[in-house]
């Protein structure tokens, strides 16, 4: 799903860490003392620009920082700084169009320098060319991406991923508490998915690895933070952690290439393909980082967040189970098989298209969780026109808030409800704007894993309600009667502050 990539980000800034950037920002300044200026074609320059950090608000409550600064403009678009970085952030529709549509704003160039190295954790976010050619448009990952998403590869997969989804069911069934943290085991389940979708069966097939990759792998997501914007050479605690992290999982996945070399193992898997294609080991492990970013964490979030959802909401929760009976019954070879079974014989193109409810409740969950923000750079050498008086200056960054149209009241009533009745005909409030929901990518950036993020989305879904009755309670197995709120100044779709939990038994 559209995750900007995947819209992971950056930590809160605390009072220590502006600190140790002040501290380093005045070596900085000593050694490169120009500062950038906005042309009088530029929008205006906000408020609350800080030496050496420029726009705090950015890092510390993003959502808060963009609306007050749309606010601040007459045009709703408006300039700022991020360390020595200069950034046009953009609102509205004629924004939004320019954002995702201009051929002139370079996706990779803007996603290198300002997205915190995350999801390239093994080189520096200056060196942009290497970044480029492995993880930009176009790039080795994106091309191996795509290559491992083929129709025929979801076919061939699909019995393999039912089995991983069935296994994980048994395991919760099996367990004496009959409460669990959505946020733990269905997260678990989607990274299992997600691995073996795009990395290799023997880490999906060992609980032991599965566990500490999947720990690598949420090192590197949490390493980027303000520190690594603003001084990228800078040595710091998230960067060694990264590093660190990085470089574990290069040795687990070289360890498995080597056996493979060495035994003339093989598996059906994507690693085999890679390997096969002589792909350095660190090129394989970049992908895969890549990928996890792209195909886990926000589907994720959104698989556990829905299944809470729905534990609110009685009437959509019978809406989805009649959907599932229906669907199960049109293509069971025994109506009077049990539901899980009937599960078993839905084929891969069904699990993508034929379950719109389904849909219509994961779509609103991902409205409300796809936080943060998209960038791209002015890479035309010239300015490009916003509207008929605004330019993006050439070199500038450019960067949109999901917000600015996810929790936009004229475009969604009550914008912080979950409410999949937005998407019914009557009402298609996503459609009342060009470009009025943001799940799976827009313009000339299409989600790539939109096809795997439903079929396993929706089959974790099925399973669960197939398998079990269930409501939302604290971690006592209090019941509850609604989800936490969502922290809209988060830089990515998160696990709630608020803990909840899913309370079931078999049905």
């Amino acid at each position: 799903m559209f995750s900007l990539p995947a819209v992971q980000e950056f930590s809160t800034l605390t009072l220590l860490s502006a600190g140790a950037s002040v501290l380093l920002g005045l070596l900085y300044l000593t050694l490169f003392p120009g500062k950038y200026q906005f042309p009088p074609g530029a929008p205006k320059l906000v408020s609350g620009q800080y030496p050496i950090i420029g726009a705090s608000g950015f890092f510390t409550a993003r959502w808060d920082f963009f609306r007050n600064a749309i606010a601040q403009s007459p045009t709703g678009n408006f300039s700022f700084f991020l360390g020595k970085y200069p950034v046009v952030g953009l609102s509205g529709e004629i924004g939004r169009r320019v954002f995702f549509d201009s051929r002139e704003l370079g996706f990779a160039e803007g996603y290198a320098v300002l997205f915190g190295q995350s999801p390239n954790s093994l080189h520096d976010n200056q060196d942009f060319e290497k970044s480029k050619e492995l993880t930009g448009p176009g790039g080795f990952s994106s091309r191996t991406y795509t290559r491992m998403l083929k129709a025929e590869n979801f076919v061939k997969s699909l019995p393999q991923l039912r089995k991983d989804v069935q296994g994980s069911m048994n395991r919760l069934a099996n367990d004496p508490s009959g409460i669990t943290d959505p946020f733990e085991s269905i997260y678990r389940i989607v990274y299992q998915l997600t691995i073996r979708t795009v990395g290799c069966d023997d880490i999906a097939e060992n609980p032991e690895l599965l566990e500490k990759t999947l720990q690598l792998f949420e090192t590197v997501e949490a390493s980027a933070t303000a520190t690594t914007i603003l001084f990228p050479k800078f040595p710091s605690i998230g960067i060694i952690k990264r590093t660190i992290a990085g470089g574990r999982l290069y040795m687990i996945i070289m360890k498995i290439v080597n056996e493979r070399r060495k035994t003339g193992k093989r598996r059906d898997d994507p690693l085999q393909m890679l390997i096969d294609d002589d792909v350095e080991v660190e090129q394989i492990v970049t992908h895969i980082i890549g990928s996890l970013f792209a195909g886990l964490l926000n589907s994720g979030i959104n698989s556990a967040w829905a299944l809470a959802y729905l534990a609110t909401n009685p009437e959509w929760m019978g809406r989805v189970r009649d959907e599932i009976n229906f669907v199960a019954q049109k293509y069971t070879s025994n109506p009077d098989a049990p539901l899980v079974e009937q599960l078993s014989e839905i084929p891969s193109d069904a699990w993508e298209s034929e379950f719109p409810m389904m849909h219509l409740c994961l779509r609103d969950s991902i409205r409300l969780q796809l936080l943060g923000t998209a960038f791209r750079r002015n890479i035309s050498g010239r300015d490009v026109p916003v509207g008929d008086h605004e330019v993006i200056p050439p070199g500038a960054f450019v960067c949109f808030h999901v917000g600015d149209i996810h929790l936009n009241p004229d475009i969604y009533p009550e914008p912080t409800k979950w409410d999949p009745s937005r998407y019914l005909p009557d009402r298609a409030e996503d459609k009342k704007v060009h470009y009025g929901w943001m799940g799976w990518g827009l313009g000339r950036h299409p989600c790539l894993g939109m096809r795997f993020a439903k079929l396993e989305q929706n089959m974790i879904t099925a399973y669960f309600i197939a398998t079990f009755d269930y409501e939302l309670t604290d971690k006592d197995g209090q019941k509850v009667h609604d989800t936490p709120p969502v922290n809209f100044n988060s830089h990515t779709a998160e696990k709630p502050h608020q803990r909840v939990y899913l309370k079931y038994k078999k049905r």
